[in-house]
């Protein structure tokens, strides 16, 4: 077994924590204040991220990308869960499902997307229908040879800036032992497409900047060009996806915090109280080494699980596992962050506070913790017939 990292691998930890320290701390405070990335900031990290070649680091050579296995993509999350998620969003990866596109859909949507012409966003959420996807609402029925979408979706990251929707819908329903089981397909969907609409969604105290949005779709119609995958195959395009955040989500908790840790530590060793550092006392000191250590084991417990992707091994039970310790390891991390900074680390004049808000959504989206036990479970169990 080999836990050291190899010098290609050393060089993409090392530039990606450059220009996240770099391209995205400086812009962090104007961000938080106005609750929204400057169109011309959001444009400069991208174009900086396009020369630096790192731009779309999660897709194969093959389509354009930089080709980096699951593990070097799991360091480049890591490093960009550092900084801003309203920043980072234009360091640009496009959703990885993109691949399931087919003849022309690769040139309107894969290809640019990957080049950095057109950004994507990908709705699934619903009012009724978050960790129950199967319960959600929207559907597509045929008319004639195309699809009308009726319905609505929320909570989609990154819609505002997007191009094209990715969006999965109901679109019928099948009769089972354990009663009626929604069919559920993936569609593209342009901005612009008559009956669909894009609304300013909810405001968050989580990740400020990084906006939310509601989806409507009034008679939206779409042709059979429009369908990610195959027409009642949307659980197959979507489980391909939910790989890849879980094991997102995973890395930028890590990252986070580590950035959090690092003042903590720093705070710990210079601030002086009864005559000596805080850090020299127990209740603090004990602090520290219960920290660092949560760290490493999410560090190794994330990096294992995307290595077995690059292995070509079962990975849905670590990936899980992943998952739901190191997000619940940020809530730990933060916390005890914010302890040890007291009373200033309430006040936005220092991040911590900022960390403390945005680590409370990584136990939410993307599967929440109860989900990702289910999983867990289920995964155990199944081999033994329970």
């Amino acid at each position: 077994m080999h836990f050291g990292l190899t010098n290609e691998q050393e060089m993409i930890v090392s530039t990606v924590r450059s220009f996240v320290e770099n391209e995205i701390y400086p812009h962090e405070a104007l961000v938080e204040r106005q609750g929204e990335v400057p169109a011309e900031i959001g444009a400069e990290i991208k174009r900086k991220c396009l020369e630096l070649g790192f731009y779309a680091s999660n897709f194969p050579e093959s389509v354009g990308g930089p080709g980096l296995s699951h593990v070097d993509f799991a360091l480049v999350e890591r490093e960009l869960g550092r900084g801003s998620m309203a920043l980072t969003h234009f360091f640009g990866r496009p959703q990885n499902i993109l691949m399931a596109c087919k003849g022309e859909q690769i040139e309107k949507y894969l290809l640019p997307a990957v080049r950095g012409e057109r950004m994507d966003a990908l709705a699934m959420t619903e009012p009724d229908a978050g960790s129950d996807v199967r319960g959600m609402k929207c559907q597509a029925v045929r008319d004639g040879g195309d699809w009308v979408i009726n319905g609505s979706k929320h909570f989609i990251s990154g819609a505002e800036h997007a191009d094209f929707v990715i969006v999965f819908v109901a679109t019928g329903v099948d009769d089972t032992p354990r009663g009626p089981k929604k069919r559920i397909t993936c569609f593209l969907v342009d901005r612009g497409t008559p009956g669909f609409e894009i609304a300013r969604g909810y405001t968050s105290v989580s990740h400020r900047g990084y906006q939310n949005s509601i989806l409507y779709f009034d008679n939206c119609r779409l042709s059979d060009a429009q369908v990610l995958g195959e027409v009642d195959g949307g659980f197959d395009v979507m489980n391909e996806w939910l790989y890849a955040t879980r094991i997102t989500v995973a890395t930028n908790s890590v990252g986070r915090a580590r950035r959090v840790f690092d003042h903590a530590l720093s705070y710990a060793a210079e601030r002086r109280q009864f005559g000596q550092p805080i850090g020299r006392f127990q209740g603090v000191s004990f602090q520290i080494a219960d920290m660092i250590t949560e760290i490493d084991a999410a560090d190794l417990l994330t990096l294992s699980a995307a290595w077995r992707l690059d292995q070509g091994l079962p990975a849905n039970r670590e990936i899980a596992s992943a998952k739901v310790y190191a997000s619940e390891m940020l809530a730990r991390v933060t916390d005890a962050a914010l302890q040890i900074h007291g009373g200033m680390g309430l006040m936005d004049e220092l991040p911590i506070e900022r960390f403390w808000r945005d680590a409370r959504v990584e136990r939410i989206w993307d599967g929440t913790s109860e989900i990702q036990r289910h999983i867990i479970s289920r995964e155990l169990f199944r081999p033994l017939g329970a």
